[in-house]
């Protein structure tokens, strides 16, 4: 592995750690050259899952992409990175496991959702209204009813409808 410090072509490994229930390794390494430490990580590449989007387009299927979004509806939650690598194994185990080339985009969010439900109840919320596209207040609160079961009072001060 090339040290991104001083780009020697030489490093050892001095720490060897699984992830995601063993689905992927991080290892941190020591360059013999400049001495510095850094951290890489190890994964199966899977075969290629294409993502057929809303609109008919069709690309790669990207558990990065899905990171990032997840950590935008994590913001400021006290979950961390362990847990996203979890959600992210799921997500993509359960994507894996539907046998097919090609996944529909929904089925990527629904389980995203699954997954953020049993998480963080907050974080379901942030994620449900972007990939939901709410359109305005009834359908957050349709959505939170559904979250816990109960009609949501309205905040004091609000107009009943």
């Amino acid at each position: 592995m090339r040290c991104p410090f001083c780009h020697s072509r030489d490093s050892r490994v001095i720490d060897s750690r699984e992830l995601s229930g063993g689905d992927s390794i991080r290892r941190r390494r020591e360059c013999p050259h400049c001495g510095r430490r850094f951290t890489t990580y190890e994964r199966v590449e899977t075969a290629g899952l294409a993502v057929v989007k809303k609109d008919g387009r069709r690309e790669g299927f990207d558990p990065d992409k899905l990171r990032r979004k997840l950590r935008v509806a994590l913001t400021k939650r006290p979950v961390g990175e362990r847990e996203i690598d979890g959600v992210l194994a799921r997500v993509e185990g359960q994507l894996l496991g539907l046998g097919l080339a090609e996944v529909p985009s929904t089925a990527i969010g629904e389980a995203a959702l699954k997954e953020l439900k049993a998480l963080d109840q907050v974080a379901y919320i942030r994620f449900a209204s972007v990939y939901r596209q709410f359109a305005d207040l009834d359908d957050l609160r349709r959505e939170m009813e559904g979250l816990t079961g109960t009609t949501a009072a309205p905040a004091e001060g609000a107009p009943r409808g």
